[in-house]
């Protein structure tokens, strides 16, 4: 496993949906990189945060920028 991998797999690593090979690989490879150890702990603090808040109303007119700007970005991609 390298970098990219963990990149790759660090939501099916957090959610425990590795299987026990693929774990071992990712969790000797962050035994050795302090930067993949980083960014799965700070993913994991993150995720915890924000799992105990409270939803955060969007400012009017947001949601349909947003919106219009995810749909533009699949046309784009499909195109």
């Amino acid at each position: 496993m390298n970098c990219r991998g963990v990149i790759r797999e660090i939501s099916n690593y957090l959610d425990g949906e590795l299987d026990p090979g693929a774990r071992a690989d990712l969790e000797r490879h962050l035994q050795h990189c302090e930067d993949c150890r980083l960014v799965v702990d700070t993913t994991k603090k993150t995720i915890q945060i924000f799992c105990n808040s409270e939803p955060v109303p969007l400012p009017a007119g947001v949601r349909e920028r947003l919106h219009a700007a995810l749909e533009k970005r699949l046309r784009n991609r499909q195109a």
